[in-house]
């Protein structure tokens, strides 16, 4: 992670997220409104770095979310889906949409590669929300390279390139890059949020919490440049 390339440099926030994490969503959004009251909000620049939360789900294979909860949790279905319901209500609160009964679980390797694609091609942004939808709200498979390729072009990339990155394995090394770094870092659950490669946040925390991390790095920027 680097911070400034010079004084008039960009205020850097990395994130570590998983597709499938619902408080991933929760904490973008939350960071997003955060940005939006910022005053320096313009200026501020997100990466995003590969996680995995369930990095043994098999390829090409995908579960019914609550199944996979009462599976990997040793959960009842009744409870898996209890707390989805309470997930989602959260989740309502900052306008957001979760659809977690028809959610589809599976390894989201490809997707955090695709995300390297789009960044590759300044639209990181932009993938990671609509990659959230698609799980969230959709009920789309994000492992599967035909939904994820349509989903690029959705954004205004080629759909053709995009599927040739996928079926080729590009951007693997990039993902496990940032897992790598993960370790490094001690990040045990995402999201996990580096304001100017210094300040830590971690989980999806009030707009306050992201505010003052805001202020805290920007005054930071401007103490070691002046």
């Amino acid at each position: 992670m680097s911070a400034y390339a010079h004084p008039g440099g960009r205020l850097v926030v990395d994130v570590w997220s998983d597709v499938m994490c619902p408080f991933c969503y929760i904490g973008d959004t939350l960071l997003a409104q955060a940005l939006e009251r910022f005053p320096h909000g313009s200026d501020v620049e997100i990466r995003y770095h590969s996680y995995q939360l369930m990095p043994h789900l098999p390829f090409h294979h995908a579960v019914d979310l609550n199944e996979l909860l009462s599976k990997e949790r040793g959960l009842s279905k009744a409870r898996a889906k209890a707390m989805n319901v309470q997930v989602s209500a959260r989740a309502a609160q900052i306008g957001l949409d979760f659809r977690l009964d028809s959610a589809i679980a599976t390894n989201t390797r490809a997707a955090h590669r695709l995300i390297h694609f789009a960044g590759s091609r300044s639209r990181q942004h932009d993938m990671v929300q609509r990659l959230f939808r698609a799980y969230f709200t959709d009920g789309l498979n994000v492992g599967d390279h035909d939904v994820l390729a349509g989903l690029a072009a959705e954004i205004g990339l080629d759909r053709a390139a995009a599927r040739e990155a996928l079926d080729s394995g590009a951007f693997d090394s990039e993902v496990d890059t940032d897992v790598q770094q993960a370790g490094q870092l001690g990040i045990g659950g995402v999201p996990f949020f580096v304001f100017d490669g210094q300040y830590a946040v971690s989980g999806a925390q009030p707009v306050e919490a992201f505010l003052q991390a805001l202020d805290i790095a920007w005054k930071g920027k401007f103490a070691k440049n002046t």
